[in-house]
């Protein structure tokens, strides 16, 4: 009688989507997991560099877990988290970056982040958060959560009534900013200049009581989405 085999298996490596516009960064981070790699359980299964390239290399290497930068060439990291997320729900996504900025995290949260890292934390907590994001926690902090609640609070006491202010030219770029869209790629679609697309920018910020496009983004899907995109026939 053959013996059951009792000889216990590491479980699979954690798989990794690295993002980020600096090839160095990707790099650096890159090897400071590796060279954790076998500790760990964590595998780097790619890179990309912007919003666009994001989202195709996650519906091609379905990763656990990805770590997104927050500015990119073509957006901001949190349009492409919203897709990754949206399109697969498994995916866990980190947002790392060198910007601490309220509205930012609470951009980030909404759009489906489970955390919201600095780049200078320590490569040990790095692996730490890896390893609880896929395993279905938040490493989102208490701090950030309070912080996140109170813009929701100030933002739904503000945008309400300010919103049908909007021009419908106004939404349909606001719909386009929230796809991760710059001012070039907005006009062209449009068919404008960059210059105009600014200044419905400028006019939707006023109206709005906000300062830049992610607030701007966020209000407009939260109220307008719905409302405003045609509908599919």
């Amino acid at each position: 009688m053959v013996p059951a085999d009792t000889t216990s298996h590491p479980p699979d490596p954690i798989r990794v989507l690295l993002v980020d516009d600096s090839a160095l960064l990707r790099e650096g981070i890159a090897a400071v997991l590796q060279a954790r790699a076998d500790a760990s359980g964590i595998q780097i299964v790619g890179t990309a560099a912007s919003v666009e390239e994001a989202i195709a290399r996650a519906r091609e290497l379905r990763p656990q877990v990805v770590l997104l930068d927050l500015r990119l060439p073509d957006g901001y990291g949190f349009a492409a988290c919203r897709q990754i997320v949206t399109e697969h729900p498994a995916i866990r996504v980190i947002m790392l970056t060198s910007t601490m900025d309220d509205n930012f995290v609470y951009e980030s949260i909404s759009a489906g982040a489970q955390g919201y890292l600095m780049k200078e934390i320590p490569p040990a907590e790095l692996v730490r958060a890896i390893r609880q994001v896929a395993a279905g926690h938040s490493v989102i902090t208490p701090e950030q959560v309070t912080r996140t609640l109170s813009i929701i609070r100030e933002r739904s006491q503000k945008a309400g009534p300010t919103f049908t202010l909007l021009s419908p030219q106004e939404k349909r770029i606001l719909d386009l900013v929230a796809q991760g869209q710059t001012n070039k790629e907005i006009g062209e679609k449009l068919g404008v200049s960059q210059n105009t697309v600014k200044n419905y920018l400028a006019n939707a910020f006023e109206k709005l009581n906000v300062r830049r496009r992610s607030q701007a983004a966020a209000i407009y899907l939260r109220h307008g989405e719905v409302a405003t995109r045609p509908k599919r026939t």
